[in-house]
């Protein structure tokens, strides 16, 4: 719950730009919340009486009429007629689980769910859904099947925006079901994990916070610095090894990253390692040249180990949008990527780019990154992700 706080609080971006783009969907043709069904006949009570008391004052022997029944502001609405779909105000805090109004509505205060406004599910409102979904990166393709996905049933139903939210939610979660795998360890010594990703996708923090979680776990574990030609991306995985705890293997400035991997096998076999994690330099996807050599370093690996490696993770940095899903292409082509992780969510208010991938490629995501501190890479939760991506509360 603790990392769910810290995602959906960094999610402010996506959040706050889906939660305002839904809300003002609904109110660009909401009817109040009260056509629902038709308003329920007047209590007996409220319908005044033939004449006022000042003509017809009651008999001394009878208590005066009770006057028309008046509900204070703020107080709860009386429980003859609740609007279905809806809770009456007087049944207490919600139970564990219900889904809660998101960032606007927590900001407007809690109303009424009978003042909140609805509006038709029409082909009109799903237009504007998908260009919604479209505008947070979540691709032509994923928006029109959520959207059909969500219609399915509804249409012409009144919903609220919060209704929407929730099954939007719910939506995003049966997409992302199926991808949220943690990595998967095996019994052989040592395990192969090759870390790519292109310049700046955050290869290096993510291999530091895995290799303090691993180690955490009881796993030995070894880092092999593979940007053999960029000084400064070497020192920087030496700082996250020191403060994960795992030596670095590193190589002179200009050497073959290829080699490198080679004798962090060895050196790892010898030791018994448990896990080697293999940095690799970043690389832009359209870069022939580069590409060709991080095909060397896995032709290289499994002349060592024809099975190795035994996980080949792809970071990618959801501030690049829909350009992540060319990266995945490529990658998968030269290095055969076993599972995603996605970092930098805290930074973009497109996190609908994840929906995308999941919904297109199908791979294993296996973490997500919210930040810079070494506690900031999480295994990925598909109904937490949607609750705060769509500024829902958790279930």
């Amino acid at each position: 719950m603790a990392f769910f706080k810290k995602l959906k609080d960094r999610l402010f971006n996506s959040s706050s730009k889906l939660d305002e783009g839904l809300d003002a969907i609904v109110d660009d043709g909401g009817d109040g919340g009260e056509t629902e069904t038709p308003p329920p006949a007047a209590p007996p009570a409220q319908v005044p009486p033939p004449a006022t008391p000042e003509e017809i004052p009651p008999p001394a022997s009878e208590a005066p009429a009770p006057p028309p029944i008046e509900i204070p502001s703020g107080d709860p609405a009386p429980k003859a007629a609740p609007t279905p779909l809806e809770i009456p105000l007087d049944e207490g805090p919600p139970a564990a689980g219900t889904a809660q109004r998101g960032l606007l509505g927590r900001l407007l205060g809690r109303e009424g769910a009978a003042q909140a406004p609805r509006r038709v599910l029409d082909d009109d409102m799903l237009e504007q859904l998908e260009e919604l979904l479209i505008t947070a990166d979540m691709g032509v393709d994923t928006a029109l099947r959520v959207t059909a996905n969500m219609a399915e049933g509804r249409m012409g139903k009144r919903l609220s925006a919060l209704e929407i939210k929730e099954l939007l939610a719910r939506e995003i979660a049966r997409i992302m079901e199926p991808v949220a795998r943690p990595m998967p360890l095996y019994p052989r010594k040592p395990q192969v994990v090759l870390v790519v990703g292109v310049n700046g996708s955050g290869k290096t923090t993510t291999i530091g916070k895995l290799a303090s979680q691993f180690k955490a776990a009881g796993k030995t574990v070894v880092i092999a610095a593979g940007d053999t030609f960029r000084a400064a991306a070497v020192e920087q995985l030496q700082i996250w090894g020191e403060r994960a705890g795992v030596p670095v293997l590193t190589a002179p400035a200009g050497s073959d990253p290829a080699s490198l991997a080679w004798d962090a096998m060895a050196q790892a076999e010898r030791d018994g390692t448990d896990l080697l994690m293999i940095d690799t330099a970043g690389r832009l996807q359209n870069r022939a040249d580069l590409m060709e050599e991080l095909a060397k370093i896995v032709r290289v690996i499994r002349k060592k180990d024809p099975t190795a490696p035994h996980n080949t993770l792809l970071v990618l940095d959801a501030t690049t949008g829909q350009n992540a899903l060319s990266q995945v292409e490529t990658f998968q082509k030269l290095a055969d990527v076993s599972g995603l992780v996605m970092t930098k969510l805290d930074g973009t208010a497109r996190g609908g780019v994840l929906v995308a991938l999941a919904d297109k490629f199908g791979l294993p995501i296996h973490a997500i990154g919210v930040g810079e501190q070494i506690d900031d890479l999480s295994p990925f939760d598909p109904e937490e992700f949607a609750a705060a991506l769509t500024g829902l509360d958790p279930k």
